[in-house]
């Protein structure tokens, strides 16, 4: 395992294959997936069928990963993942944020640490140019995390799904953060942060 970046309380390090036990953990709690799937689980053959092989990808734009697991720096406890994954895995010009935390990590200003830790690495070392990110529009707490992170309000917009989940009669909502955006906000010039 490698780690891909630290913030002042956050380790965001590659998943590996003994990762699938916290990972079964993490999508069978109801309230972790009820804006995913409305609560139901994912099954531990999913996880190692599906989920850790996505998890696992890495993009030959840099040969990165775009998921990475969460732990806490003081301890090691998993809280989740998160993701930083190019729209076109060729190209990191667009790139899709999110993450995916444990119940008891909400609340606690997580997702917000490391969507900017991640957003700001996008911006100074990958090479991206457009941060983008969505999320069911009757999910408050994500859209707040998306708006403390620098993202904007860009859209509203329906999806077809095949098995609508309460809540997915009011749509989904689009984010985004442009480089030029982020270097106004963080008073950046060029490539470098001043100070």
């Amino acid at each position: 395992m490698t780690v891909f970046l630290e913030t002042e309380r956050l380790v965001l390090r590659t998943f590996a294959g003994g990762d699938a036990d916290d990972l079964y953990a993490l999508d069978s709690d109801p309230a972790v997936m009820r804006f995913l799937t409305g609560g139901a689980p994912t099954t531990r053959e999913a996880i190692a069928s599906q989920t850790l092989p996505r998890l696992l990808r890495e993009y030959p734009w840099r040969g990165e990963r775009g998921y990475w697991a969460a732990e806490e720096k003081s301890g090691g406890t998993f809280l989740g993942w998160f993701e930083l994954r190019p729209v076109d895995p060729g190209s990191p010009a667009v790139v899709e944020l999110g993450y995916r935390l444990r119940r008891a990590a909400w609340g606690r200003g997580y997702a917000t640490e490391g969507c900017r830790a991640l957003i700001d690495k996008g911006f100074t070392d990958l090479g991206v140019e457009r941060v983008v990110a969505e999320t069911m529009a009757v999910n408050t707490a994500s859209r707040r995390v998306m708006e403390k992170a620098g993202l904007t309000f860009v859209r509203r917009f329906t999806l077809d799904w095949p098995e609508p989940i309460e809540g997915s009669e009011h749509g989904e909502v689009a984010y985004e953060l442009t480089r030029a955006d982020w270097q106004r906000q963080n008073g950046v010039r060029g490539q470098m942060r001043e100070g």
